[in-house]
């Protein structure tokens, strides 16, 4: 077998490994002999179990990645965050009301929030956490939603602050209390939902039992689609 000639040098665990340079960080671990069982999720980004940090050799700096999107360098030092211990608070959201004064009294933390950034510098989805941050500290709940609506809950943001703040839960949560309480009403969903409980669809729903996969994908295929 030909030798390899697009191999580079990374560390995990302090341990040096040799790996094809088109890996993402994930495979690399793989291709080097990990079995990965925690810190792997969906493979695609979304889901933010495989926190990342590395350094590559002679830079100070700190960078920050998931580990199933970011492609290796040479000489690069990886540590994985699976999970981060971060406090997350225990609530019933049908017994809450959507105010400042509920994100304070569940997670009075966030009104340490020193302002610094880190936390944005940390996220792998460059989301404005520092501003979703001042927005929870005015009690805009509807901001804090709207600004960390594509957060994957990795946890790098806690593991980077200074003052011990878990911002993504306390995001998740305005995020729950806007959506029960302050988004606004699908009318045409209350309808169907409406029509489901009385039993509209009952007998369409018996008669799709009834037919075999085939059946089924033709019928998919013939549905009435909306321009």
């Amino acid at each position: 077998m030909a030798e390899r000639n697009d191999l580079i040098p990374i560390y995990i665990m302090g341990k040096r490994y040799d790996v094809p340079s088109s890996l993402t960080i994930m495979k690399a671990m793989e291709y080097a002999g990990y079995t990965l069982i925690r810190g792997v999720g969906c493979r695609g980004g979304f889901c933010g179990a495989c926190a990342t940090v590395y350094r590559i050799k002679d830079d100070p700096k700190l960078y920050f990645g998931l580990a199933c999107q970011t492609v290796v360098k040479p000489e690069m030092y990886l540590g994985q965050i699976p999970f981060f211990p971060a406090k997350r608070a225990t609530y019933d959201i049908a017994q809450l009301q959507a105010q400042a004064s509920t994100l304070f009294q569940i997670y009075p933390e966030v009104l340490r929030c020193l302002g610094c950034g880190t936390c944005t510098k940390a996220c792998p989805q460059e989301l404005n956490v520092k501003g979703y941050m001042a927005a929870a500290m005015r009690g805009d709940i509807a901001a804090v939603a709207n600004l960390s609506f594509d957060c994957i809950m990795c946890g790098l943001c806690a593991a980077r602050c200074p003052a011990e703040e878990p911002q993504y839960n306390i995001a998740i949560l305005a995020r729950r209390l806007y959506g029960r309480y302050l988004s606004p009403r699908s009318e045409h969903l209350y309808q169907r939902l409406e029509e489901i409980r009385q039993g509209a669809f009952d007998q369409t729903l018996a008669e799709l039992k009834t037919l075999d996969l085939n059946a089924l994908k033709e019928r998919y295929k013939a549905r009435p689609i909306e321009a």
